[in-house]
């Protein structure tokens, strides 16, 4: 077989289907809705409104939520007929791997990759900024160099973020799986605190904090673009990462109760639940504060609390919000532990990265995403971690969008018929295309820059060593119940 074949071979549907016919399916609407927004409104709600706002777009980083999610609704129309016509584990990775072929799924996965190890270290640092904002008004301040990443303000390494990342690490080994029940109530008191956050905020809106909405233009020292649509442009690349709840809940579409239906609910459903959060906690931190309050501010949400005078709020707010973040931590490494884990079984990388260890586990693929973690998110800068999360994000959605047209055509012949259709085909796809390629385009170079490194290595190691290990045999004996779907 010739290289270009070997690279364009189609996984076929019934392997994959027959992998993960032993997983439990368990999951409902109401338990995806909670792994979404839990994954959405991580991180990124209690931080990023701020520092788009002193950073890129002033008042108008509302505009800024509402365009991200405009594109990010048109891919979730992809994500949601992809997830109920191809229900498998590895999301993204394993619907390119059987429409397009195995080069393209590793690259799809190469992508996703990069997303989930910069998500850890994205939410560590975050998450690190509410602990220190929680335990300041008790007194305690730790030195610069131990509280910020290399760079920042005297930093050298946020500790805080390495002892997160490692507490984490040891949880997983444990295999203390969460309970659904458990999650379900940690993302209702993380929505609790979000809606006293906006009623309490509410009440210290200042109307000329919004004038003007949209800031006349202006270069940054650092050359990025502050106002105006061209700021507005740059805060939708920056934000784009808040919509990583997609591939966190197609990731688990395998184990989900009739997934024909809850995947379409529950990915359209946190995606408009989430972008309403966004708009209102968006509107009361930039109507409390003059934006440019929030600068190189990573917990704008508790600091303007605290500066209102609502220091027991505050407290409450931050310590519920770092509980909802801890269990997106753990669900992040997870889903990218279980990543790494399905390249090595699939034989893309090394047998050994996709073993279990007596326990179950994959411990290989879980020492890798907790070193990476510890190493990013001690060392780089949070908004740089944002950008870096977006382009991964980005070329995953826009390669689905791509692969809309082949699933169309075989849909009904050797894929089963999706029972969700997106709407206006052919267009929403080209437009979820050309949307997330316009929010990649506006990347900063050193992001963009990055990608293509990444990439690089990636397309080295498949040609290295991918291409001559992995295989996707067909099954003996394929599931029955697969069939009579296909039929």
């Amino acid at each position: 077989m010739s290289i270009w074949k070997r690279m364009n071979e189609k996984v076929d549907f019934h392997f994959y289907a027959q992998k993960d016919k032993s997983l439990e399916k368990t999951l409902t609407v109401k338990d995806f809705l909670a792994l979404g927004l839990g994954t959405i409104l991580s991180t990124s709600i209690f931080t990023l409104p701020g520092i788009v706002a002193a950073n890129y777009t002033g008042p108008s980083v509302v505009i800024s939520f509402i365009v991200a999610a405009i594109v990010a609704g048109l891919v979730a129309m992809n994500y949601a007929e992809m997830a109920s016509s191809l229900p498998f584990a590895g999301s993204a990775y394993s619907w390119i791997s059987v429409v397009f072929g195995k080069f393209w799924g590793w690259i799809v996965g190469w992508a996703l990759l990069a997303e989930y190890l910069i998500a850890v270290a994205f939410v560590a640092a975050g998450l690190s900024s509410n602990v220190q904002g929680l335990i300041s008004p008790f007194g305690l301040k730790l030195p610069n160099s131990l509280a910020f990443p290399l760079g920042t303000n005297g930093g050298v390494v946020d500790i805080i973020a390495v002892i997160i990342v490692a507490i984490v690490t040891f949880i997983l080994f444990l295999g203390d799986d969460k309970s659904s029940k458990v999650a379900n109530l940690l993302v209702a008191l993380k929505l609790i605190a979000i809606i006293v956050f906006i009623v309490v905020g509410a009440t210290a809106i200042k109307a000329q904090n919004y004038v003007p909405f949209i800031p006349k233009p202006h270069l940054n020292a650092n050359g990025t673009t502050f106002g105006g649509w061209g700021g507005i442009y740059a805060g939708v690349s920056t934000i784009f990462l808040s919509y990583i709840g997609f591939d966190s809940i197609a990731s688990n579409s395998a184990e989900a109760k009739n997934p024909q239906k809850t995947m379409p609910r529950g990915i359209i459903g946190s995606l408009i639940i989430g972008t309403i959060f966004f708009i209102l906690v968006s509107l009361v931190l930039v109507g409390m504060f003059k934006y440019t309050n929030y600068a190189n501010n990573a917990e704008p949400v508790g600091w303007a609390l605290r500066q209102q005078g609502h220091v027991i709020t505050a407290t409450v707010v931050q310590a519920i919000a770092v509980l909802g973040m801890f269990t997106a931590l753990i669900a992040m490494m997870m889903a990218g532990s279980r990543l790494i884990y399905s390249f090595g079984r699939d034989k893309m990388l090394p047998k050994q990265v996709g073993k279990l260890n007596k326990n179950h586990l994959p411990s290989v693929a879980l020492w890798i995403i907790t070193i990476v973690g510890i190493v990013m998110g001690g060392i780089f800068p949070f908004t740089f971690l944002a950008q870096l999360i977006s382009s991964g994000t980005l070329i995953a959605f826009m390669f689905v969008s791509l692969a809309m047209y082949p699933l169309r055509k075989r849909e009904g012949k050797d894929l089963p018929m999706a029972p969700f259709r997106a709407p206006f085909y052919p267009v929403f796809p080209a437009l979820g295309f050309l949307g997330s390629l316009a929010i990649f385009w506006g990347l900063d170079i050193e992001a963009k820059t990055y990608s293509v490194v990444w990439f690089i290595i990636g397309v080295i190691i498949y040609f290295v060593y991918g291409i001559k290990h992995s295989h996707a045999p067909i099954p003996d004996e394929k599931d029955a119940e697969t069939e009579q779907e296909v039929k």
